[in-house]
């Protein structure tokens, strides 16, 4: 067997705790969100736009690599039961169970409700859907989208699974990977930015979502092909540094021209096509960038890896609610916004931490709901 690419590993870690810092965040920008400071930052909100780009880009190509990794391991039959224990049961979990404490939270900061949690929570069992009601998969969006792509990519799984067309994706995977040829991987994501941007805005609900959906769904189509070439990843490493460069060029111009004052393209015009495609190039090239710095400097393990990659998702399902729970408070502090959102990361995370340490990790039924794989001599 190869030896575990551990710096796959760190770029999972990395990514879901940036995204987990991105919603410490939300509070204080100018978009609208859960819980909001009465104070917003213009300077913090752009950087968050451009956070926004790549950030669930990158996750969705390494869920990819992370699904090639599986399936070399265990059949499609059996990758598919995993799924369904890994990310089915925690999202129906957390939409029942975990989430609501966060919808009544933005609920009372909106002034929808009054009154404690003990007498809103039997609303979610309603089962009206957020925001009329109280159900909702909220960030879970992610998981509903992974689950989706599972199920609907198990026929190509099947197919690579016959030697002759594993090969195939292979040498394939080898070719893709040449340095230039790496590059035209960004046009479809260009198409899609032409085609499907302006007439199905990001809405996470998996319906009438076709821009979000297709682009992710691609991404991990990629990362599941790619994962298994060694060039793929010698590619990365040994270019990273034009990758990065070429990156940040895009994103400069995209400031200048859109991100500064925030004004995006409204119309299927030329300023669209410029827009989608630096915007393609920006994001693509900063997942291969990454990539290659990781492989760079991060093959390695040590024990806060091999903590932090079981705990990552359960700190992924519990951040946004304990962020707005958390939130909901701090934003009433008479403080300056850098105190207050210092406050609510330091918080956050000590609260997550005490509950996967205490109450997730050491028991099977917890583990099985927060998706943990589970181990032996752990208590019922």
């Amino acid at each position: 067997m190869k030896q575990r690419l551990y710096f796959v590993d760190w770029l999972r870690v990395i990514a879901f705790f940036i995204l987990m810092l991105f919603h410490c965040a939300m509070p204080f920008v100018s978009f609208g969100w859960e819980v909001k400071n009465n104070e917003h930052s213009i300077g913090l909100t752009r950087f968050i736009w451009w956070l926004h780009q790549w950030r669930i880009p990158l996750l969705f190509f390494i869920c990819g690599i992370g699904i090639h990794f599986s399936l070399e391991k265990r059949s499609v039959l059996t990758f598919a039961g995993e799924r369904i224990k890994r990310l089915l049961i925690p999202l129906l979990f957390a939409m029942f169970f975990t989430i609501p404490l966060q919808v009544y939270f933005e609920f009372l900061q909106k002034g929808k409700i009054t009154g404690s949690y003990f007498n809103f929570y039997p609303r979610v069992w309603d089962l009206i859907p957020y925001p009329d009601g109280a159900l909702t998969w909220s960030h879970m969006w992610f998981v509903v989208y992974l689950f989706v792509f599972c199920l609907l990519l198990i026929p190509l799984f099947l197919l690579f699974k016959f030697d002759k067309l594993k090969a195939l994706k292979a040498y394939l995977a080898d070719k893709i990977a040449n340095p230039i040829t790496i590059v035209f991987l960004s046009l479809p994501l260009t198409y899609y930015y032409f085609t499907l941007y302006l007439d199905y805005p990001e809405q996470q609900s998996l319906l009438d979502d076709w821009f979000l959906f297709i682009t992710s769904i691609t991404l991990a189509i990629y990362g599941y092909f790619l994962a298994q070439s060694d060039k793929f990843w010698n590619t990365c490493e040994t270019y990273r540094f034009y990758y990065l460069t070429i990156s940040l060029f895009g994103a400069v111009v995209l400031f200048y021209y859109y991100w500064w004052d925030l004004n995006f393209p409204k119309q299927n015009d030329f300023n669209l096509y410029v827009y989608g495609f630096l915007n393609s190039i920006h994001i693509w090239f900063l997942i291969i960038a990454a990539v290659g710095f990781a492989k760079k400097h991060l093959n390695y393990s040590n024990a806060f890896l091999k903590f932090t990659n079981q705990a990552v998702y359960p700190f992924y399902i519990l951040h946004q609610t304990i962020i707005v729970a958390v939130g909901y408070y701090i934003v009433q502090l008479n403080s300056s916004i850098l105190l207050k959102m210092s406050l609510l990361i330091i918080i956050t995370f000590m609260a997550i931490f005490i509950i996967y340490r205490y109450i997730i990790k050491p028991f099977k039924i917890t583990r099985i709901l927060y998706g943990v794989k589970l181990k032996e001599g752990h208590n019922l």
